[in-house]
């Protein structure tokens, strides 16, 4: 079985542009800015999932800080119709991530899914059913989705149900195309400037 699940997800990322990777790497930077719609926060963090093909893991990790409802649930969405931009449903765990930090402004979060005890687990059951209706069908749209830059991480609060800050996922390793280096120069650029107009505007910050 584990033999069967390493040469599958060897698959499913050579198709996804991966060839030979043994460890995958996206990440994220959340804002209330990058929200659809923009929602007025301080708030601020980063998001990690990294696939292991040799361990045959995801591992999802996640820091925030500043936000001004607190917690109620976090999860990776995937996949909107045009890249870094748009909402669409929940991809990962419902109601959400277990373990993750409940009913607080600031925390962090680091969970480890062993795909070879259950790649199911990971995966929320409406995605699933909308994407072949198995956990190899549901993995190869989500790596799709992450490679194409249409999936995000979205931390959901009392002060904004439908998500106070999130992030679109860019890969990191292997080294991204150019498309993906721009995208990260353009999230980078967008997190300072929402920082420094924060900073400037304490009054509309608060509203």
């Amino acid at each position: 079985m584990r033999t069967m699940l390493r040469v599958m997800l060897a698959a499913l990322l050579l198709g996804a542009g991966a060839a030979r990777a043994e460890v995958i790497v996206y990440a994220a930077i959340l804002d209330g800015a990058s929200e659809s719609p923009p929602v007025v926060s301080q708030g601020t963090g980063t998001a990690t999932v990294t696939f292991d093909l040799t361990a045959l893991t995801v591992r999802v990790q996640a820091q925030f800080a500043g936000l001004t409802g607190v917690t109620t649930v976090a999860h990776i969405h995937c996949c909107t119709a045009d890249p870094l931009a748009g909402n669409v449903g929940v991809a990962s765990q419902v109601p959400t991530f277990a373990g993750f930090p409940v009913g607080v402004t600031a925390g962090s979060f680091d969970q480890l899914f062993d795909l070879d005890a259950g790649i199911l687990q990971f995966f929320n059951p409406a995605f699933v059913n909308a994407n072949g209706g198995t956990g190899a069908s549901a993995l190869a749209a989500l790596l799709a989705g992450l490679d194409s830059g249409r999936a995000y991480f979205n931390i959901h609060s009392s002060f904004s149900g439908s998500g106070e800050i999130r992030g679109f996922f860019v890969r990191l390793v292997p080294e991204p195309a150019p498309v993906a280096l721009l995208a990260i120069a353009l999230l980078a650029f967008a997190f300072v400037r929402t920082q420094a107009l924060a900073a400037r505007s304490p009054r509309a910050a608060r509203r």
